[in-house]
């Protein structure tokens, strides 16, 4: 027989919306003990192993609302999306009595209809209602802020969103992870809505976007959707902050620690290494990050080297 070559090559399929194959095969190989390597020293990545990120998420929250609230002065947050780890939050505000009058608070997204139209504060699958249900309606009465200062998407403020956040001076702080596709909130690597070149992408605001096919497979699996794959559940639509409400922010604290379910098996493993080495491209939204004041969170099991798994099938 003649010697044959057991190299395989071929193109990713045309729908992945980030497809170079030298950036990608080179950040695969990045190992866990190089994962925190980064040439801008404000890009601070570190691995927590064995964190409860829910907990550290909730407990960065607390006292940066804390502290604000005890100086009198504004606190506003662009926050991600919401499910009853908010709770969490607000009893701990409620414990030590934190009087929350000055803080204002804006939800980075919520879905919307095929036909543009948001998903009203009613629907309970919504980021909207889900906040202000585990959120402000678990603060104590006396502490709450007004609703007003509450900011969640609607069909009425949408192309004032931008601008009630820059009224206030912009956001004190960020919170993000990214989704499959790399995106940030729904800023979609893919969506026509955000198309156009670095310099035009980074100024754009808040808008509705077409969500990816991967976005809604990722959703499929959150627990209010069964995590049963079922990507009719899935709206295929949402408003969404633009990168110019990430980038204007005064700092913005990013966290990598999804799995399936807690298990090893992860989508966002080689999408990390993308966001965090990869190339700073709107066909990686999170990637800008890279380029501003952030602190990185990375769990253990998504630093983990990526190499195959022969005792694995699904």
């Amino acid at each position: 027989m003649k010697n044959q070559s057991n190299k395989f090559t071929f193109a990713p399929a045309s729908f992945i919306p980030f497809r170079d194959t030298k950036a990608i095969a080179r950040v695969r190989r990045i190992k866990r003990e190089d994962i925190t390597k980064h040439r801008n020293p404000d890009f601070r990545i570190t691995v927590l192993p064995g964190a409860d990120f829910e907990h550290l998420w909730i407990t960065d929250m607390f006292f940066r609302i804390k502290t604000a609230m005890e100086a009198g002065r504004n606190f506003v947050a662009i926050m991600p999306n919401p499910w009853p780890g908010y709770a969490k939050l607000a009893a701990m505000l409620n414990r030590d009595r934190v009087n929350c009058r000055r803080l204002h608070t804006f939800n980075m997204d919520e879905y919307a209809s095929e036909q543009g139209r948001i998903a009203p504060e009613s629907w309970e699958f919504g980021f909207g209602h889900s906040f202000k249900k585990y959120f402000w309606a678990q603060l104590d009465p006396k502490l709450r802020p007004a609703e007003k200062q509450v900011r969640i998407f609607t069909d009425k403020n949408l192309k004032d969103y931008g601008k009630m956040l820059a009224d206030l001076g912009g956001a004190d702080i960020c919170y993000s992870g990214p989704g499959w596709t790399g995106h940030l909130a729904f800023i979609e690597p893919d969506a026509p809505e955000f198309a156009g070149s670095l310099e035009a992408w980074k100024k754009m605001g808040p808008r509705i976007c077409t969500l990816s096919p991967f976005t809604l497979a990722q959703n499929s699996l959150h627990g209010c959707f069964g995590m049963s794959g079922d990507l009719s559940a899935v709206p295929p639509m949402a408003a969404t902050i633009g990168p110019a409400e990430v980038i204007a922010a005064k700092h913005r604290i990013d966290m990598h620690a999804l799995t399936v379910d807690g298990s090893f098996a992860s989508w966002q493993r080689l999408t990390t290494r993308l966001v965090l080495h990869g190339p700073v491209t709107p066909r990686v939204p999170e990637s800008i990050l890279q380029t501003l004041r952030t602190d990185v969170w990375v769990s253990e099991s998504i630093a983990a080297n990526i190499e195959p798994r022969w005792d694995k099938g699904y």
